[in-house]
C-alpha cells in the first residue's frame, strides 16, 4: 500500500499542495511500495494460481491421476511390479497407494536425468495393476509439471538465485509495508475522519483511488502478514535463522528414526510438503527387494494407527526400515509417520504428531495453509481472493503516485528528529534486531536510511553565489 504524504480533500477536488507532515513510517511505506510492488503484483498472481492448482492439476491429469476401474485392486506389491516393467532402469524409491476408489497408486522413482527434488513417478490402475501413463513430479508434496512451473514462478520467477534474493526481499518488506498501510490509514481516519473499511464511492479522482487502497488494504493485512511470515520460512537468509531459533527452543519437527541400527534417519521435514525432497538415494536390488513386503508393512501401519493417504518409504539397505508416512491432505490437521522392520513387521520407531512440539504444529499448519492445502478448495479459494484484493490494492497504488501529479511531492522528511530520545532509541534498536534476523531488510533499510540522509542534506545545504562588486 502507499499512501502518500500529499493532503487531498474527501470531495475529490484537486489537491492542496501544502507541506506533508514528516513521516518516517509514510516514507517508508511509500518507497517500500515502489521498490517491492513488481514482485508482488507477480508473487500475487502466481500466488493466487498456485493456490488453485491443486485443483487444475486434478482436472489437467485427470488421466494419470483417475481411473474409472471398478472391482476388487490388486496388492500393491502386484502394482509396483507393474510399474517396475515400465521403468526396469530406475532404482525404486516409494509408493503412494490409491487411498479411495478411482484414484491410482503413484509409484516413484529416482532418476538421474532430472533435476533436484525431482523424481519419476508411474501411474497404476490399482484394479487392473496396468500403468496409465508416467509424469515427473517435484518434492514429496509430488507435484505435477503444471504445478511445478507455477510454484518456481512464484519463489524466484524461473531467475535463479537472482530472483530468489528479490522474492526474499519482497516478503522481508511485505509485513512492514502492510502494517505500516494499517497505521497511517488509521491515523488518517482519526485525524480526518471518512470512511475506515468501507469503499466511499461518492468519491472522486485520488480521493477515491485511496480511499480503496486503504480500506481493502486494513481488510487483507492480517493475510498478508501471515504470507509473508511463513514465506520467509522458505527464504535463504531469514529461513536459516528461523530455522537456527527453532533449534535453539528445541522447537524443531520431530523425525522419526528408520535406522534398525539406532542411528537416526530424517525421513521428514516441515518443509517436505512445499516442493522439498530430502528421501534418500536406494538401489534397485534393494527395492526390488523390499517391494514383496509392502502390503504386510502397510497393514502394519493402518494397525498401528497409521490411516489416509500414505507413501511408503522402501529401505535404503537391510539395516534400513520401511518408513510410513501421512501425506498432507486437505482438512487433515496432523502427518503422523512410523517405522517398520520389513523382515519382522515390527514397528521401531513412531513419530505421532501430537506428540510434536506446539511450534512444529503451527508451523505445519501455516505451511499448508500458506499453499492452499489445509482446507481444501475453501483456502485454495480464500487465497485466490486474497491475491487478487492485493493486486487491487498494488495497482491502486501506483494510481495514487500517477494522480498525484507533480511527481516531486514525495512524503517529507524530519519525522524521526521530532521523536524523544527514547522513542528514538527503540526505533534503532528494533531495527536492529529485526533487520539482523531479517539481513534483506536490513541491510536495504540500512541503504534506504543512508540514501535518504544524504538527499536530505544535499536539498538543505544552502546553494551560495558569488556576486560581482
Amino acid at each position: 500500500m502507499s499512501i502518500q504524504g500529499t493532503v487531498v480533500p474527501e470531495t475529490g477536488q484537486a489537491p492542496e499542495h501544502s507541506p506533508p507532515e514528516p513521516s518516517l513510517m509514510m516514507r517508508l511505506h511509500f518507497y517500500a511500495g515502489i521498490l517491492i510492488a513488481p514482485f508482488v503484483l507477480v508473487a500475487a498472481v502466481s500466488g493466487g494460481l498456485y493456490a488453485l492448482a491443486p485443483t487444475a492439476e486434478d482436472i489437467v491429469y485427470s488421466d494419470l491421476l483417475h481411473t474409472d476401474s471398478t472391482g476388487p485392486t490388486a496388492s500393491v506389491a502386484e502394482q509396483v511390479d507393474a510399474a517396475t516393467l515400465v521403468r526396469p532402469d530406475l532404482a525404486l524409491q516409494a509408493v503412494r497407494p490409491a487411498a479411495e476408489p478411482g484414484e491410482t497408486t503413484r509409484v516413484m522413482f529416482t532418476d538421474p536425468t532430472l533435476g533436484e527434488s525431482e523424481r519419476r513417478a508411474v501411474f497404476v490402475d490399482p484394479v487392473t495393476a496396468e500403468s496409465v501413463g508416467e509424469s515427473v513430479v517435484y518434492g514429496s508434496s509430488g507435484a505435477l509439471p503444471m504445478r511445478t512451473w507455477i510454484s518456481q514462478l512464484h519463489r524466484h520467477l524461473h531467475l535463479g538465485e537472482a530472483g530468489r534474493i528479490y522474492s526474499e526481499l519482497a516478503a522481508s518488506w511485505l509485513w512492514i509495508v502492510a502494517l505500516g498501510g494499517v497505521v497511517l490509514w488509521v491515523r488518517r481516519y482519526r485525524n480526518r475522519g471518512g470512511p475506515l473499511l468501507t469503499i466511499d464511492r461518492s468519491l472522486t479522482g485520488r480521493a477515491r483511488t485511496r480511499n480503496w487502497h486503504g480500506a481493502v488494504g486494513i481488510w487483507i493485512a492480517v493475510g498478508l502478514v501471515f504470507l509473508s511470515a511463513t514465506g520467509l520460512t522458505w527464504s535463504k537468509y531469514a529461513g536459516e535463522n528461523i530455522g537456527d531459533l527453532r533449534t535453539s527452543l528445541s522447537w524443531t519437527t520431530p523425525k522419526v528414526d528408520s535406522s534398525l541400527t539406532g542411528s537416526a534417519a530424517s525421513m521428514s521435514g516441515d518443509h517436505a510438503g512445499h516442493d522439498t525432497s530430502a528421501a534418500p538415494m536406494v538401489t534397485g536390488d534393494v527395492a526390488s527387494a523390499g517391494a514383496p513386503r509392502l502390503d504386510a508393512v502397510l497393514g502394519s501401519a493402518r494397525a498401528e494407527g497409521i490411516d489416509g493417504a500414505v507413501e511408503v518409504t522402501i529401505p535404503t539397505d537391510a539395516s534400513t526400515a520401511f518408513v510410513v508416512t501421512e501425506t498432507r491432505q486437505p482438512w487433515v490437521l496432523s502427518t503422523s509417520a512410523v517405522a517398520i522392520d520389513g523382515a519382522t513387521n515390527q514397528v521401531v520407531d513412531t513419530n505421532w504428531f501430537e506428540d510434536w512440539p506446539l511450534a512444529a504444529k503451527l508451523t505445519m499448519w501455516g505451511i499448508a495453509l500458506h499453499m492452499g492445502i489445509l482446507f481444501g478448495l475453501a483456502s485454495q479459494l480464500t487465497l485466490a481472493l486474497l491475491a487478487l484484493a492485493l493486486v487491487t490494492v498494488v495497482v491502486r497504488g501506483y494510481l495514487m503516485w500517477w494522480q498525484r501529479r507533480p511527481f516531486s511531492a514525495t512524503p517529507a522528511r524530519g519525522g524521526v528528529r521530532r521523536q524523544p530520545i527514547r522513542v528514538i532509541v527503540a526505533l534503532v534498536t528494533g531495527a536492529a534486531i529485526v533487520g539482523w534476523f531479517v539481513p534483506l531488510l536490513g541491510i536495504s533499510l540500512l541503504a534506504f536510511l543512508l540514501i535518504d540522509a544524504v538527499i536530505g542534506l544535499r536539498q538543505s545545504t544552502p546553494t551560495h553565489t558569488s556576486e560581482t562588486v
